[in-house]
């Protein structure tokens, strides 16, 4: 029998477990650590990955008694496998989505702050519309492993998408920072605000890691300024310096999509408007076995339609 031939009849589809097995030790970076995400013995991992590589006639890993890595080829090799089984999730994935409805729990982390509070709008919604879905949301201050933290989508901020092989990223919209005030605390100080000014005056910040703060606002043009001050209230709540804005206690940067809705009905002025902070991209981060879940899916379709209608304008 040809090799053609043998491919045929189904031996090709018995070789496909090989890529699974040797993409599950690549993404781990070890057999024993493949084996505690797959449940795989690993003695079944090491001798159906050595029989990957006898059949292919190319060494893929390199192996020492404490350290394993990929050969050149292997590397290649391992981005053609992640296609592949990304490929076959999805090919999955398209008769699950035509008999399941969305369900189950779907979990869901973003930092503390901007996109806490955006989703505080947008998942009440995303609930009454999939009854049968459950979402654990967790308020993490680090980047989320997905793996590690038990995550199915990660919500994250950047002026650049994350980078990473084994990950899927969709963008979902903008966000920037946009300065604000009361009225109140405008006529109390007197004057115009410039941003020379802004330093003299008590700020209401989300960076509260440090003492002192540098705000980086970019301007007409592309003009940037940074700014360079002590907080009169730093707190990573946008609702908590929202409130303490309104109540005059300072000029607050706050997320546009928090205090525009102060902003339109007069009870906060929106300071310098031609100044903001630098765009970030707020992008959805998941993996593709688990993006590929219809209620997951569900939740990123459905933050995709409804980010951009509460953040900043594309």
């Amino acid at each position: 029998m040809s090799h053609v031939q043998r491919r045929a009849t189904g031996f090709w589809m018995q070789d496909l477990n090989d890529f699974y097995y040797f993409h599950a030790v690549a993404t781990y970076k070890g057999f024993s650590a493949a084996t505690r995400a797959t449940g795989v013995p690993k003695a079944t991992l090491s001798k159906r990955v050595a029989q990957l590589e006898d059949r292919l006639g190319v060494r893929l890993l390199e192996r020492t008694t404490r350290s394993l890595r990929l050969t050149d080829v292997g590397e290649t090799f391992y981005e053609a496998c992640v296609a592949m089984l990304a490929g076959a999730e999805a090919a999955e994935a398209v008769a699950a989505n035509a008999q399941l409805d969305p369900n189950g729990m779907v979990r869901v982390s973003c930092p503390q702050g901007m996109l806490q509070d955006l989703l505080i709008d947008i998942l009440p919604e995303f609930l009454r519309r999939y009854p049968k879905v459950r979402v654990q949301l967790k308020i993490l201050n680090r980047p989320a492993d997905l793996v590690e933290d038990r995550v199915d989508v990660a919500l994250r901020i950047r002026s650049t998408f994350d980078t990473d092989p084994n990950l899927f990223m969709r963008k979902l919209g903008r966000s920037r920072l946009i300065l604000a005030a009361s009225p109140e605390f405008l006529r109390a100080t007197g004057g115009a605000i410039t941003l020379q000014r802004l330093t003299e005056l008590p700020t209401l910040s989300m960076d509260h890691e440090t003492d002192e703060v540098t705000w980086t606002l970019v301007g007409p043009d592309g003009a940037t300024q940074t700014l360079s001050h002590q907080p009169r209230l730093l707190c990573a709540s946008s609702d908590v310096l929202r409130r303490s804005a309104l109540e005059g206690l300072g000029v607050a940067l706050l997320p546009e999509h928090v205090g525009r809705s102060e902003i339109d009905a007069g009870h906060l002025v929106h300071l310098l408007p031609d100044w903001h902070s630098p765009f970030g991209i707020i992008h959805a981060v998941f993996s593709s076995r688990k993006g590929l879940v219809p209620a997951v899916r569900a939740l990123i379709d459905h933050l995709a339609v409804e980010v951009p209608n509460r953040s900043a304008p594309s």
